[in-house]
C-alpha cells in the first residue's frame, strides 16, 4: 500500500513510517510531498494520508499522528504503547518535557534531518534508532511490571 505524508519529515513523519512498516504494513511505499499536495497525492495515488492537517491519521483530540496510527489499527502491545508517550512529548512541543527520553528523541530527529535531509533516507537511517529505542521499551514495561 502507498502512504502519503508532509516532506521534510522530523518525530512523528519518521515514527508513523516506522510504525505502519513494523507494525500495520510491511509492504508499504512512503510518499512525501509539500502540505498543500497531499490529499491531491493520496486521491491520485490511492494513498494513506497521514501526519498531515485535516487526515484521520494526523493530530486529533490531543493525540499525535502516531498514538492515532495504534489506535486505528487497534494496536496493543505495551512496549509500543511506551513508546508511543515518547513520541508524543518529542512531536508536540509543549509536552517536550512529560517524558525523560523525548528531548533526545527530538535531538535525535534534528540531527538526522540536518544529515540527511532527503526524507526517504532520513527515515531508513532512523529506523535503527527506533529499532533500538522499542527494544528499550520492551525491557522498560517487563521492569516496571506493565507487561501483562
Amino acid at each position: 500500500m502507498k502512504w502519503v505524508t508532509r516532506s521534510h519529515v522530523h518525530v512523528d513523519r519518521v515514527a508513523c513510517p516506522w510504525l505502519i512498516s513494523r507494525f500495520v504494513d510491511s509492504e508499504a511505499e512512503f510518499l512525501f510531498v509539500p502540505a498543500s499536495q497531499v490529499a491531491r497525492v493520496a486521491e491520485e495515488q490511492g494513498a494513506i494520508p497521514f501526519d498531515a492537517p485535516g487526515v484521520e491519521l494526523g493530530h486529533r483530540d490531543g493525540l499525535c499522528s502516531f498514538e492515532t496510527i495504534i489506535a486505528k489499527y487497534g494496536l496493543q502491545d505495551k512496549a509500543l504503547l511506551r513508546l508511543a508517550k515518547i513520541v508524543h512529548a518529542a512531536d508536540i512541543a509543549s509536552e517536550l518535557g512529560t517524558d525523560p527520553l523525548a528531548v533526545g528523541l527530538e535531538a535525535l530527529a534534528v540531527g538526522y534531518g540536518l544529515r540527511y535531509p532527503d526524507d526517504l533516507e532520513n527515515i531508513e537511517r532512523q529506523a535503527e534508532v527506533y529499532d533500538a529505542l522499542y527494544a528499550w521499551c520492551r525491557l522498560d514495561v517487563v521492569r516496571s511490571g506493565r507487561a501483562n
